[in-house]
């Protein structure tokens, strides 16, 4: 068995393991461990080339192959983009099962809830590390199932059950449109077969009707839109976040909502190119919807854990707008900040459930002054305030300054309307710095309630996933090029397919 199939499988046998009988913290920390191991190898060894297109390492077999029309394969391999997130999968993974509660600490099943925590993040990585489209759709619906029951069952609030129905509805429905969008796709092409590269090179060799292309691109945009939670899908979002438990928001938030822009990068656009520009403008529309609405709508919020939800759906913006750029530059950017924007989102929920835990409660007015106390706990909120930001120094910054150079590059003279519609986002960056300093404010500044109880500072045992995430982004964020050096050729082989 290869590295790489090993990276997938291990966290699915490890929540079969954990289900059966096996001790469950135990057996999800080695099972995240390896996997970070793993994942941290095939970076080390992983060779690219600017001429090579979609998958530039793979499995040596196919562990299933079904035929058929189309034909279903199971395989597994990389390319610098699904290397990237593999990694962000797997530094979330591990941080996620290390900050969980103890075993004797869980409300219910211990073995439910880190069996769904090891279901989420092996979904993700099989979703994102397919060469099938099959099963790419069926690894990312595998990861939804346990994501619904943990917020149902282990969720906050009175809530939770109803929320979890409504996240349900919401991504069942976004899949639905998804699957139409990928059938239309895989049925213009006439192909017989739903392995990735194979789609693609058909697509390159014999390009689908234009006037096809739109109603592709729509489906596909509207159906991974409501999985990343594109304005105006993204009501689930806030809620979702809030109500889960802190490990399911940082697995959710961090990775799993990356898979809708994965899709959009790896199928829509070089299967759609035509449709992708036909619906520009309407990208363009929306994606400032999420930045300038909903940027707005997180300043007015009042409580830590809805401000983390709706700032998360605001920074899908940036992400959407190096998409729309639909060059190098932005693509490469985009996919930057879906690892950049993962390992901060994933710190700040982090942070927010120790507090939540300690608390029990996360309004902003019930706050203050915990600075001088907790030292560490303000260090370390204050550097994922400043990544979410995107001040330099972070992976933020590099991600989110070549969106920006990426949506302005063109031979076109004056202001085009994605030009234009980045100086919009360009407001996003002060949004963003409103919020972050105004909820620093409310919580480390100013005088210690009298009835607040400030406690200890964060253990060793919450300090090492947290300092894991912060790690990451300042390692991406000083040297961009770690990551960008697998990103680049990666994005640029899709555009060549995407040429023809």
């Amino acid at each position: 068995m290869s590295p790489l199939e090993i990276l997938v499988l291990l966290p699915l046998l490890a929540a079969l393991a954990a289900g059966l009988g096996a001790p469950a913290r135990p057996t999800a920390i080695g099972a995240a461990a390896v996997v970070l191991v793993i994942a941290l190898g095939l970076a080390v060894n992983f060779r690219t080339s600017i001429e090579g297109l979609v998958w530039q390492f793979e499995s040596s077999r196919t562990l299933l192959d079904m035929p058929g029309f189309p034909k279903l394969s199971l395989a597994f391999g990389l390319d610098g983009i699904s290397l990237v997130l593999v990694l962000l999968s797997a530094l979330v993974l591990l941080s996620a099962v290390l900050l969980a509660p103890a075993e004797s600490a869980i409300r219910g099943s211990s073995r439910l809830y880190y069996a769904s925590l090891l279901l989420i993040g092996g979904g993700a990585i099989g979703a994102f590390a397919s060469t099938d489209l099959f099963f790419l759709y069926a690894f990312h619906e595998l990861a939804l199932i346990p994501t619904f029951l943990m917020i149902g069952i282990f969720g906050h609030g009175e809530n939770r059950v109803r929320t979890a129905w409504t996240i349900t509805i919401f991504l069942g429905v976004g899949s639905l449109v998804l699957l139409v969008g990928l059938i239309l796709a895989v049925s213009a092409l006439g192909a017989g077969t739903f392995e990735i590269s194979e789609l693609l090179a058909a697509a390159a060799n014999s390009a689908i009707d234009p006037a096809v292309q739109g109603w592709i691109f729509l489906l596909l945009l509207v159906g991974f839109g409501i999985l990343v939670s594109l304005f105006p899908f993204h009501s689930w979002a806030a809620p979702a976040y809030a109500e889960a438990p802190a490990p399911v928001a940082m697995l959710h938030a961090g990775v799993l909502k990356k898979f809708g822009l994965y899709g959009l990068v790896r199928i829509a656009l070089p299967l759609a190119p035509a449709g992708a520009e036909k619906w520009l403008n309407l990208v363009l529309v929306l994606l400032l919807g999420n930045i300038l609405y909903i940027g707005l709508v997180t300043i007015a919020q009042k409580k830590l854990d809805r401000m983390l939800g709706y700032s998360s759906v605001m920074h899908m913006g940036y992400a959407f707008l190096g998409i729309a750029a639909a060059n190098v530059v932005g693509v490469s950017g985009a996919v930057l900040l879906m690892f950049a924007h993962g390992l901060s989102i994933a710190l700040l929920f982090g942070l927010a459930g120790w507090m939540r835990d300690r608390y029990g409660e996360l309004d902003f007015d019930r706050f203050g002054g915990l600075a001088k106390p907790l030292p560490r706990l303000g260090l370390l909120f204050g550097f994922a305030a400043f990544a979410s930001v995107g001040l330099p120094g972070f992976a933020n910054f590099a991600a989110e300054v070549a969106i920006f150079f990426g949506a302005f590059a063109g031979d076109e003279a004056g202001m085009t309307w994605i030009r234009w519609a980045t100086v919009g986002a360009l407001w996003g960056v002060v949004i963003s710095a409103v919020y972050m300093l105004r909820a620093y404010r409310h919580l480390f500044m100013g005088a210690l309630p009298g009835k607040l109880e400030p406690g200890g500072d964060l253990p060793w045992s919450a300090r090492i996933p947290l300092l894991l995430l912060l790690g990451g982004l300042l390692a991406a964020g000083f040297a961009p090029e770690l990551l960008n050096q697998y990103i680049r050729p990666a994005v640029n082989g899709l555009f060549l397919v995407g040429a023809g």
